[in-house]
């Protein structure tokens, strides 16, 4: 079992109600795509999204927060976690996001209901530390994986709802350049 697969599947053990989970990171890479690098299964964590509409209930779910808690004890042994959850203004994505979420349907599981971000917003949230060199192999792959255009890139890029925090800013400044180009070599 690859490591975003169990560690979702022990949250799941943990959970005693439906909960919404939008992944992101190599997690959503993992379980979202077919015929992925072998290194995405490597990822220690499991990152997720929490859309503005599921931020009070989701941060007043006590239940929740204890299986999350459970999970990283019963599984720091292995060096797996999941600790990572940002509010959806604190990530790159098209201000409309939410509407194009992708249904992941692996591991199957009782309670957790998982999307991930659409590609284009998959790649947002990419460049968000600038052109790290594992963020940017991801979105190679993304862009040869989903037949990305330039055009497609272009809509995202200008509809992309940016952090204001100038080192956010910066990075994605960064990021731009080498984005476009690995489009247009895979074009």
């Amino acid at each position: 079992m690859d490591n975003a697969s169990l560690i979702l599947s022990t949250l799941d053990a943990h959970a005693s109600h439906p909960v919404r989970l939008v992944l992101y990171g190599r997690a959503a890479l993992q379980l979202g795509f077919t015929a992925v690098p072998p290194e995405v299964a490597e990822s220690k964590d499991v990152d997720a999204i929490i859309p503005l509409a599921d931020l009070e209930i989701l941060s007043g779910d006590e239940s929740f927060w204890d299986a999350q808690a459970a999970t990283n004890i019963e599984l720091r042994p292995k060096g797996l976690y999941i600790t990572h959850l940002f509010r959806g203004d604190q990530v790159f994505l098209r201000r409309d996001w939410e509407q194009h979420l992708v249904a992941i349907t692996r591991p199957a599981t009782r309670w957790l209901r998982l999307f991930r971000p659409a590609t284009l917003d998959l790649i947002l949230t990419k460049m968000m530390r600038g052109d790290d060199p594992q963020d940017m192999a991801d979105i190679a792959f993304m862009i040869r994986h989903d037949r990305v255009t330039l055009d497609q890139v272009e809509s995202a890029i200008a509809g992309a709802v940016i952090p204001d925090l100038t080192e956010l800013r910066e990075a994605f400044e960064r990021a731009k350049p080498r984005v476009r180009e690995m489009v247009r070599q895979a074009g």
